[in-house]
Order: C-alpha cells, then sequence, then structure tokens
C-alpha cells in the first residue's frame, strides 16, 4: 500500500483504512426505540439490562422511569439501533433474561414521530370575538378580496401567498427510494415543508401529484400557483425535471425551484470554494470530473461553469460524455457539447486521470483508490451518492486532501438544507419574479463565507445545518441579488 504523500499529510490527520476494511454501520436515531420493560426492583437489574444491550451493539440514549412498586420497576429505554433487524435482536435477548424481567413494548421512535404527520396549519389572528369574526371572514374579508381585484400584486401582502411554498413531486425519485409514488413520497414532502418551517419561517405545504405526465404536473402547478410564493420542486426523475421546470418558469411570475437540482449545486459550489482555499488552487485553473448526467450533475455543471470553472468531463453509465457518442438524450448531448474541452472519451476512471476535483452525484462503489491516487496532486473528492457514496472516505483519507459525502456521519456533509431555506427566505422577501443564476451564485458564496478563513480545515468546509447564522445570511445575499438583477417586486 502505498504511503501517504507528503503534500497530502500537511492537510489531513484523519487515520488511514485499507480499501477492504469493512465499514460497520453504526446505531443512529433514524432507527431508535423506545423499550418499555419492567425489572425486578432490585439492585443490578438495571444494569443487567444495559449490558445486554450493550453486549448486542445498542446506543441507550435515556432511562426514564415510568412506574415503580415495592416488587419491580417500569423502565422506558431510548436505544439507537442499526436497522429494523437490531432492534429485534436486542428485544429477544432482553425478553431471555428470565423471571421478573418483562418487555412490554418496543416502540419505533421514527414511525412515532410521523403519526399523524409532521406539519399542521394554525391561525395567526385568534377568532374569539365577532369582531374578530367579521374582520376575518365576511364581511369585512370582502374589502381585501375587492382591493385585490383591482391590484394583483397586493395578495403577496394581503395573503399566505407573500410566505408560503408548494412543494412539488410526482414521487419518482425520491432520497434513496426511487419511484415510489406520490402517497409514499408524502412523508418526505411533509419532512421538506417542516424543514421550510423551522429553519426559516416559511409556510411550505406538500403536493404531491398523482401523474408522471409532464403537461399534466406543469398545468397542475400553474392552477395552483395563485395561492403560492413560489414553487419548489422535489424528487422528480431526470429528464422530465427539466422540461417541468422550464416550462414553469415561463409561465409563472414567482420562483420555480427544483432543489435536487440546484440546491446540491449551491452547496457543492460553497464548499468547493472553502476546498480550494485550503490547497491553495483557483476556480480558474481546475479540472473537475462529475459522475452522474443527471438533475444533480447536470446543474453541478452549470454552477460551476458560471463560477469560471474550465474545465468539466461529464460521465454517465457509458463513460465520458463526449460528441461523438450516439447514445446520448437531448440533456446529455447538450452537456457534451458545452464540456470535456479537451474532447477526451472513455470510462470514468481514464476521466478522473489528472483531474483537481472528483464530484460524484451517482451511485455507490463507483470509484476505486487507484482513481483517486490517479488524480492532481492534493485532490478533492465530493462522494456524494446516498447512503453509499461513490467510494468510503475511510479508503482514501491517506490520498485526498478535503473529502466531503452526502452523509451525516462523516465530516463536510453536502446537505440542501444549506441552501433552500435561506434562498426561497430572500426570494420570497424580494418578491423575486424568479430564482435566477446570480442568487443562486450569492447563496453560495454566502454558505461559503459562514466558515470564516481561520475556521477552514479538511473537515470543516461547510457549516453545519444547525448554524443560524446560515438562513439569514443567504437570505440577505439573496435578496441583493435579486434586487440587482431587477427580479424583485418589494
Amino acid at each position: 500500500m502505498n504511503q501517504k504523500p507528503a503534500t497530502v499529510q500537511k492537510y489531513h490527520s484523519q487515520p488511514h483504512a485499507s480499501e477492504t476494511d469493512v465499514t460497520v454501520e453504526k446505531p443512529n436515531a433514524s432507527f431508535s426505540v423506545t423499550i418499555k420493560i419492567s425489572v425486578p426492583n432490585a439492585p443490578g437489574s438495571l444494569g443487567k439490562v444495559a449490558s445486554v444491550i450493550g453486549e448486542q451493539g445498542g446506543d441507550i440514549v435515556a432511562i426514564d422511569v415510568v412506574d415503580s412498586h415495592s416488587d419491580y420497576a417500569t423502565d422506558e429505554i431510548t436505544v439507537n439501533t442499526v436497522d429494523d433487524s437490531h432492534a429485534q435482536r436486542i428485544r429477544k435477548a432482553l425478553e431471555e433474561l428470565g423471571d421478573g424481567f418483562h418487555v412490554h413494548s418496543v416502540s419505533d421512535r421514527t414511525f412515532r414521530l410521523h403519526q399523524g404527520g409532521k406539519i399542521e396549519v394554525r391561525c395567526k389572528s385568534p377568532i374569539k370575538s365577532r369582531d374578530d369574526l367579521s374582520m376575518a371572514y365576511t364581511p369585512g374579508v370582502a374589502r381585501v378580496s375587492k382591493a385585490i381585484a383591482d391590484d394583483h400584486l397586493l395578495a403577496r401582502d394581503y395573503t399566505i401567498k407573500k410566505n408560503t411554498v408548494a412543494v412539488v413531486t410526482d414521487g419518482t425519485a425520491v432520497l434513496g427510494l426511487g419511484n415510489i409514488g406520490p402517497l409514499a413520497a408524502l412523508p418526505v414532502m411533509e419532512g421538506k415543508a417542516a424543514l421550510f418551517k423551522e429553519f426559516a419561517g416559511v409556510d411550505a405545504f406538500p403536493i404531491c401529484l398523482d401523474t408522471t405526465d409532464v403537461d399534466e404536473i406543469v398545468e397542475t402547478t400553474i392552477r395552483i400557483a395563485p395561492v403560492f410564493g413560489g414553487i419548489n420542486l422535489e424528487d422528480i426523475s431526470a429528464p422530465r425535471c427539466f422540461e417541468i421546470e422550464d416550462m414553469l418558469k415561463q409561465a409563472l411570475d414567482i420562483p420555480v425551484f427544483h432543489d435536487d437540482q440546484h440546491g446540491t449545486a449551491v452547496v457543492v459550489l460553497a464548499a468547493l470554494r472553502n476546498a480550494l482555499s485550503i490547497v491553495e488552487k483557483s476556480m480558474s485553473e481546475i479540472s473537475v470530473t462529475i459522475a452522474g448526467a443527471g438533475a444533480a450533475g447536470v446543474a453541478i455543471t452549470q454552477i460551476l461553469t458560471s463560477a469560471g470553472v474550465p474545465d468539466i468531463v461529464v460521465c454517465d453509465r457509458g463513460g465520458i460524455l463526449h460528441p461523438d457518442r450516439d447514445d446520448l438524450n437531448e440533456v446529455k448531448r447538450d452537456l457534451a457539447d458545452r464540456t470535456n474541452p479537451r474532447r477526451i472519451s472513455g470510462s470514468l476512471s481514464d476521466s478522473m486521470k489528472g483531474a483537481d476535483v472528483f464530484i460524484g452525484v451517482s451511485g455507490p462503489n463507483l470509484v476505486s483508490r487507484e482513481d483517486v491516487e490517479s488524480m492532481a496532486k492534493d485532490p478533492i473528492v465530493f462522494a456524494l451518492a446516498n447512503p453509499d457514496p461513490e467510494i468510503r472516505p475511510e479508503a482514501i483519507y491517506d490520498v485526498a486532501a478535503v473529502i466531503a459525502t452526502g452523509r451525516s456521519d462523516y465530516p463536510n456533509q453536502i446537505n440542501n438544507v444549506l441552501c433552500f431555506p435561506g434562498v426561497f427566505r430572500g426570494a420570497l422577501d424580494a418578491g423575486a419574479t424568479e430564482i435566477n443564476e446570480e442568487m443562486k451564485l450569492a447563496a453560495a458564496d454566502a454558505i461559503a463565507a459562514c466558515v470564516h478563513s481561520h475556521e477552514r480545515t479538511p473537515d470543516y468546509i461547510v457549516p453545519s445545518v444547525f448554524n443560524k447564522q446560515v438562513v439569514p445570511v443567504v437570505a440577505k445575499a439573496v435578496f441583493a441579488a435579486a434586487h440587482e438583477t431587477r427580479v424583485a417586486t418589494r
């Protein structure tokens, strides 16, 4: 195995792991359970329970006593597990403890969180008197409706339109789940709406459409658009998502933003700016390989081109995109014409030789350690496929100068939550009629700036999603860019 180059050592301090090392998933909150169990009211009883859970690999988060008697106590124990089968193994081991120990239930905390849905509608103005009723509804509401009929722009100030976004999907490309349909997509869209509210104070509502027809999706969205100040397209498969977004942008005078494309691209650009500062390279001199020519790959290509990257090579399952390939759809052919200035051909591995940056938005285990070793000095690797990246960070800690993934259990998570709340907050506040390239670039710069130069390390190139500075800083930058590009109405 090759020794770690000195040029990389000065950047990265992560421990080395061989490419053959097996990565074991860690217990996490997404598979956490609450175990309700009665134990003998005697010294050491609860310790036995804790020991069994630990021996089975469970991670105890909390223990709460819910009932206590002279001869027994009932506890609720919160445990993080790896998956459903792991939780069942823990339950079985506890049930084998014997007399005096009784497992009442094992409830899945994630399913409990989703019980009845994650969002709701509440009144901003209480209706507790006859006067309240006469102003909020008839006859007073007629005055507001007449004013809007005379001047449609007033709807931005006197209705929920001012602060409301539609999260529109057809359920064809959901997370790592694929085409699961609109009903199964609803919990994800509810989650998106919850993030809008929690991080940016934006009221978002899931719109899950029971059609995959492009024209029907566009027509339906146009018909419901009067209620909303923006449209967030979500989890719609490529290449239909490109056509849907383009058609809606042309038809509507409110922002239309496909987060899978542009949210990912904005955060990638922010992370890349900071990564380049660590390895002392500039955007105008690097070469980039992108694995994946779907929604995210197309948008990343566009924003990196706008940011001044001169040499981008995009790969799909068939290898490097170039104009001589006869198996490309319209979107990929356009990409081939706009990228690959050296007109190289071959495989993904071929494209990575000498590249400064690899960005993966494709699938698991497509990149080898040798591929990364073939890259330029101090390579930057963004392996963003979820849940399994194109290459595990453990395999290249001693080769890559900076590594990012799409996962929360590694440093440098490229997470769209860093982008879309602030982008829509700024666009809504400006009354923007669109979200243009200048607004996206401004958002990327703002996200990057949240990690100050003296704080940047190979393991810290993007801020945490819980950094409360991010949304207001991004919103302010987007608001300013909307005015500078004359798409603001407020």
